[in-house]
């Protein structure tokens, strides 16, 4: 069976401004992740931002080319650099992905989805299959060449952890007032002279020196406490594994040789590769 805690996993946030960026990687480095592992990518340090988008193959889209996004999300990445934002990743494992969730998120991460859905509505048109535009027609100087890429797309499939929420379980003191009734006891002391008038006798033991002593008691209430256990709360979280068929639409270039020359041959289609094994 695969152990899933120790594959590899990146955790990407992004922020609004470099001070909260930078604390975010040193909180992640304190906490044990390696520095050459986290990465702070730095957005434009521009006025307002435009709708205008760069292309896809440069600027911050290429600046990302590395990380393992989904287009769309890699996309919005990218708009949030161009409007001056701040982007961390940690690449980590599964095991400590929570970990450096939680962390980027006390520094305060923005939500992407949330943000990105506030430039929809100030006029940014967001990802599209076909937002890189298509290629013009240039003509060929004489004694030079042009290339014509042939470019065909190759359907990669990962994943990627989506939170669906948290549930967090706390203990708090609450004081409740108690009264308990005990009986005290207690003891006094009295003297009291009486005045008397007979002969004396040897029970008296006259001119005999003696001391009388009584002591008084009383009790007082003893309070004492004692802790016992009288329930668990366990919180514990399973893991499970499905299996899911991503279906999706891959593209490829075909080029088209247009040649209206008189007795001219025709071009043979190009030969493909034989994989090896």
């Amino acid at each position: 069976m695969t152990d899933t805690t120790t594959m590899p996993r990146t955790v990407t946030a992004f922020f609004e401004n470099r001070e909260t960026a930078a604390r975010a990687v040193e909180r992640l480095v304190e906490a044990g992740f390696q520095r050459a592992q986290v990465r702070l990518v730095e957005g434009a340090t521009m006025g307002a931002a435009t709708n205008r988008t760069p292309p896809a193959e440069h600027g911050f889209w290429e600046s990302l080319k590395d990380l393992f996004l989904p287009d769309e999300d890699r996309y919005t990445y990218a708009e949030g650099l161009r409007r001056g934002g701040y982007l961390v990743t940690a690449a980590t494992t599964a095991a400590n992905y929570s970990k450096a969730l939680d962390i980027l998120d006390a520094e305060g991460t923005v939500n992407i989805d949330e943000r990105a859905e506030t430039w929809r509505k100030e006029g940014w048109k967001g990802w599209s299959a076909g937002a890189t535009g298509s290629p013009g027609t240039s003509g060929v100087a004489a004694g030079r060449q042009e290339r014509l890429p042939v470019v065909e797309e190759r359907l990669k499939v990962g994943k990627r952890e989506v939170g669906h929420g948290r549930v967090r379980v706390r203990s708090y003191v609450i004081e409740t007032p108690v009264t308990e009734q005990v009986n005290l006891r207690e003891e006094h002391v009295h003297v009291e002279r009486r005045p008397v008038n007979r002969p004396a006798t040897g029970a008296d033991a006259a001119f005999q020196e003696r001391a009388i002593e009584a002591r008084e008691t009383r009790e007082e209430a003893v309070v004492a406490k004692e802790a016992r256990v009288k329930e668990e709360v366990v919180v514990k979280k399973d893991v499970e594994q499905r299996t899911q068929t991503v279906s999706d639409t891959v593209r490829r270039t075909e080029v088209k040789v247009e040649d209206e020359r008189s007795g001219a041959r025709p071009t043979p289609p190009p030969t493909t590769p034989r994989a090896q094994r």
